[in-house]
Parts: C-alpha cells; structure tokens; sequence
C-alpha cells in the first residue's frame, strides 16, 4: 500500500496553528500562576494549578482515545479547541469585571486541561495518517518546539503584562485559539486522515478505553517502553519543580530568566536536529542515549553553585528531551494499527504521566525537610557529599539533581538489558490508510 501524505504545505499550516496555540496557552497558564501567587502569597495555592492541570488530564485520557478511534479527529480537536475558548473567554470577562477568584483558575485550568488532551490525543493518533510513515519521526522531532516555547513563554508573558495586563494576554490567547481552529477547519483533509479505519470494536462500549491498555499488554515491547517513559517523566518532574529554587539559592530573578531562556534554547536546538535527522531507525537507542546523557547532564547541575555551570548543562540536559520524547512516539504510533491509535496514545499517556503529580507533591517536602537539612553545614552529609557537591542553602536541592541524574542513568542500563523493550523496534509497522 503506498502512502500519499497530505502536502506539505498543508502539513507547515496545520503545525503553525497548533504552535500558535500552544504559545498562547503558556502565555495564559504562566501570568494566571503569577496572579495567584501574588494575590494569595501560598506556594500551596500556587502549586495546586500544577495539580489542577495534570490530575483531570488523566482522567479524560482514556475517554479521550475512544472517542478519537471512533469519529472524525479533526472535529473531535476542534470541539476541544472551543471547550478550551469558553473557559479563556469566561476568564476574560472575570478579569474584566474585576470578580476573577482563585477558584476560577483552578475550574478553568482543569476545563482546559481536560479538553487540551482530547485535542492531543486526537492529534497524535492522525498524525501517521497526515504526515506518512516516511517523514513521522522528523515531525514529531518539530512538534517538540511546543516544549521550547513552555519554557520561553516567562520571559514573553512579563513582558506582555506589562503593556496589556491579564486580561490582553487572555484575549491574545483567544486570538490563537482561533488562528488554530480556523487553520484547521479550512485546510482540506481526506477522510482517510481525519477518520480511523473500523476494526469493528471503536463504537462498542466493551472495546473503548480498555483496547488502549490490552495492546499495550499484548505487546510488551511497547508496554515497558511507556513505563520507561513514565519514569522519566517522574524524575524531569522533579528536576522541573527544583530548578528554578536551584538557581536562586545562589543568583538573582534576572540570572534566573537568562537560564531559562538558555535551557529553551537547548531544547529548542534538540527539537530542531530531532526534526532534521529523525532519529536512528531503532529508536530504543535513541531512547536510551537521551536517557544516558539527561541523567549524565542533571547530575552535573549539582557541582558547584555556579550560573556558568547551569547555563552549559541545562541546555545539554533539555537537548536529550526532544530525543527521548519524539522516539518513544514515533515508535508507539509505528507499530499500533490506526484504528486503536487513539486509546493506544490515551493509555500511553494515562501510564506515562500519572507519576508526574506525585513528582510535583514529592519535590518541595524532600527538598525542604530531607535534602536541605542533609546538606546544611554540619548535616549527616556534610563531609561525605559535602564534600564534592558543598553544604549550605540549595545543595539539598542539588543532591536531589545527583538522585535523580543517577537514577535516570540507570534508568537507561536497565533499558539498555532490556531485551523485550529492544524488540519493540522489530514489531511489523501498522502502516496509516493512505491520504485520499
């Protein structure tokens, strides 16, 4: 069966509405966390959006998959896409009318979280059919530039809320919700991209959400290679939560910015060469290089409380996340047929994210009632890993980075003698219907 994947042009359209969205969506969750932080003075309070963001996400996930392997996905995102408008828009007119509550960011972050992963979901199980088999790995290295603009979206948001307040940022954000919606309702798509191919269990109660997490068991390549990214996504959860405490333990707010900005930029970087090269046609190697060298790079944040040392490794250590990220999809959208994509990637994701809450509960007590106290002078650690990694304020963070570095090193060894996950590249392709 040959494929004709949609035209490129096409592709570059749909890509740039979905990016301008994202953009706005991060513009939107970084001044709403800032408001509240300000309004309530609560490191609690501020960090239960994390938790408001990450808990219904996995919860509608499964949902989520069965609805897009048994409709049209592109309807199925754009109905997400006017879920998520509503909340913004009812979060404009608060601000506008000067009644915004902090329970109104919580409701409106879990409203636009849970319809964000129906829109990725669905997105994810039509992009082998959109893209083709041929070029998947390379567009799934660029969708990881979403990351990247996260990551830069603090330092274009400051400046934002500055000259138009909250409420401009909600209405740019609404302005990309509907630059992404338009693009993708107007860009013509055959039916063979935008719906799965019946395998007579999508529109059956008993094949819903349970199918996702049957192929995955049935294939356990595939299931060790999800539980490997859930790790993984547990340790970066923790290094994500400690950072930024990190490195103001030893600089001020405006080194904090540059070293960000310098970590999207790695991250930036490993997007664009993942997007140019594609990986290598095992991509369990790929997955276990990424691992082996971020453990190697957030180990290395530990060494000296230095913003020189930080502003070389951080990017090293997001460099690996394009890697690891766009392998491991591209090797569940191979080799799992198009008709249970969806509750495939809702399982997937369901597995692979349900550690990062726990992550964001976990990172602050360990820092302040273990590592901390660990590390300060005359701690029980003192003259042993003192001695390497210093003792003072922040070096119980850093000796959380050596904890978490080491363990996604071994994480990649584990991996790496893993003969079932290594087999999952010899797994025949489900190759995509193809495109009109």
């Amino acid at each position: 069966m040959t494929e004709r994947p949609v035209a490129t042009r096409l592709l570059v359209a749909i890509w740039l509405g979905q990016l301008a969205s994202l953009v706005g969506s991060s513009l939107t969750a970084f001044v709403l966390g800032v408001w509240v932080y300000q309004r309530t003075g609560s490191v609690l309070q501020f960090s239960l959006i994390f938790l408001a963001a990450t808990v219904p996400a996995l919860l509608v996930a499964p949902l989520a998959g069965t609805a897009a392997d048994a409709g049209d996905r592109r309807t199925l995102m754009l109905r997400a896409d006017t879920v998520a408008a509503v909340g913004t828009a009812a979060l404009a007119v608060l601000v506008a009318t000067d009644q915004l509550a902090v329970w109104h960011i919580y409701l409106a972050t879990a409203l636009t979280a849970g319809a964000s992963t129906v829109h990725q979901v669905a997105y994810q199980a039509m992009t082998p059919a959109l893209v083709g088999t041929r070029h998947l790995a390379r567009f799934n290295g660029f969708m990881q530039i979403s990351r990247a603009v996260q990551i830069a979206a603090p330092l274009i948001a400051g400046a934002l809320v500055v000259t138009i307040g909250i409420g401009g940022v909600l209405t740019v954000d609404l302005l990309t919700f509907a630059i992404a919606a338009g693009t993708l309702f107007l860009v013509r798509l055959p039916a063979a991209v935008t719906r799965p191919p019946a395998d007579g269990t999508a529109k059956q109660p008993r094949g819903g959400a349970a199918e996702g997490w049957r192929h995955l068991r049935d294939r356990p390549g595939l299931l060790h290679l999800v539980i490997v990214f859930g790790v993984f996504n547990f340790l970066f959860g923790i290094a994500g939560v400690l950072i930024q405490p990190l490195i103001l333990s030893f600089a001020d707010a405006a080194t904090l910015g540059v070293l960000m900005f310098a970590g999207g930029a790695g991250l930036f970087a490993g997007s664009l060469v993942m997007g140019a090269w594609g990986g290598p046609r095992r991509r369990s190697r790929a997955v276990i290089g990424g691992l082996a060298g971020g453990g190697i790079a957030l180990a290395l944040h530990a060494l000296a409380p230095s913003p020189w040392l930080i502003g070389v490794v951080a990017p090293l250590f997001l460099f690996t996340l394009p890697i690891v990220n766009s392998s491991t999809m591209t090797l569940l959208q191979l080799k799992t047929e198009p008709a249970v994509l969806g509750r495939v990637m809702a399982a997937a994701r369901v597995i692979g994210d349900a550690a990062v809450p726990l992550a964001y509960l976990l990172a602050g007590p360990l820092a302040d009632a273990v590592a901390e106290p660990l590390m300060a002078p005359g701690g029980a650690l003192a003259n042993t890993a003192g001695e390497v990694i210093g003792t003072g304020p922040g070096r119980g963070i850093a000796l959380l980075f050596v904890v978490s570095g080491t363990a996604m090193v071994l994480l990649a060894a584990i991996t790496a003698a893993s003969r079932t996950l290594r087999r999952a590249d010899d797994l025949p392709d489900a190759v995509p219907a193809p495109a009109g």
